[in-house]
């Protein structure tokens, strides 16, 4: 078994919250949850106080600044002409149809930390609950955080104690044997790039060239390492992989931006799509999306899928709730 698929390591939270006061939150509550987490984290930790990390003694330290701005550090391989590496961390909010939240009432979201972000955990508790004393949506609406656990169930944080986490690696998610056809559910809208353009569809290779990017990418940055395989070979050989049956659609959804204080449109595709064909080796790859997701936006919840079975998946098309 390759070295890499023991060094990528992964820590899926599910946070629990009880409304205090009413809540008011948009259909699609991705960009407030990011939005308020951002701004509430960089309040609590930036010595500073400054506006931006830009000329910041302090921004190659700083847990902001390795959270939501992460430098790319100089001479590095990768990424040179970026101001920014990907964030190690994806947020999905609450995909539920309400907008409103009575005191009382349960919201449930997640949270993925990826590789060195795991040891920030106890800033990112710390700022949920400094977001609920603050407040959240129109209206500031507050809350308290009751819980955060794992996935398998195993509480980590209750009544104020952390219990140390246990990461996921890679290499736990292979079991079995790859199947020759394999249908995904994209719960949140997709956006990928191919050929200088938002792909309108979804041919596997183009899907396995954003997988590939963003491991790569995390791995990098993130876990210590570096890829080291065929990418140009893997791509070609990806090609192979044929569309069987897709029920992929376009949805537009809007988030606003305070940075750029303007409304950005947002686009992307959702529903099921079956492949076929060779895929062990892409295999892995698929696995890991479903924790860290693909394409643009992953950090406030895009690009968000789940493997639904060996073959065809249901017959009505996934429908991400609030959208």
């Amino acid at each position: 078994m390759a070295d890499y698929l023991e060094q990528f390591s992964f820590l899926p939270l599910i946070f629990t919250l009880r409304a205090l006061t009413p809540i008011c939150l948009p259909a699609y509550k991705g960009s407030t949850f990011r939005g308020a987490f951002g701004a509430t984290f960089r309040r609590v930790v930036c010595v500073l106080k400054k506006g931006d990390c830009k000329g910041c003694l302090l921004k190659e330290k700083c847990p902001y600044s390795y959270v939501f701005e992460t430098p790319v550090p100089e001479g590095t391989s990768k990424m040179r002409k970026y101001p920014y590496a990907p964030h190690p961390f994806v947020l999905v909010p609450p995909l539920e149809d309400g907008e409103r939240y009575e005191p009382g009432q349960q919201i449930v979201f997640s949270l993925t930390l990826i590789g060195k972000g795991i040891e920030y955990l106890p800033y990112f508790l710390y700022t949920v609950q400094e977001m609920g004393k603050a407040g959240i949506g129109k209206g500031r609406g507050q809350y308290t955080l009751e819980g955060v656990r794992e996935r398998d169930g195993r509480e980590i944080f209750s009544e104020g104690q952390i219990k140390a986490p246990r990461p996921t690696s890679w290499k736990e998610l292979l079991q079995g044997e790859p199947p020759e056809e394999v249908t995904l559910r994209f719960i949140t809208p997709l956006r990928v790039r191919y050929g200088e353009r938002l792909s309108d569809e979804l041919q596997f290779h183009i899907l396995f060239r954003a997988l590939l990017r963003r491991v790569s990418l995390l791995f990098f940055f993130h876990c210590g390492g570096e890829l080291e395989l065929d990418f140009r070979g893997m791509i070609e050989r990806s090609k192979g992989v044929e569309v069987r049956k897709s029920s992929l659609r376009w949805h537009d959804w809007t988030r606003y931006s305070h940075r750029q204080r303007s409304k950005i449109k947002l686009g992307g595709l959702l529903g099921e799509v079956t492949f076929r064909g060779d895929l062990e080796e892409f295999w892995p790859f698929l696995l890991l999306g479903e924790h860290i997701h693909v394409g643009k936006g992953t950090s406030f919840g895009l690009g968000r899928y789940e493997v639904v079975t060996g073959g065809e998946g249901g017959s009505a098309p996934a429908v991400v709730k609030g959208l």
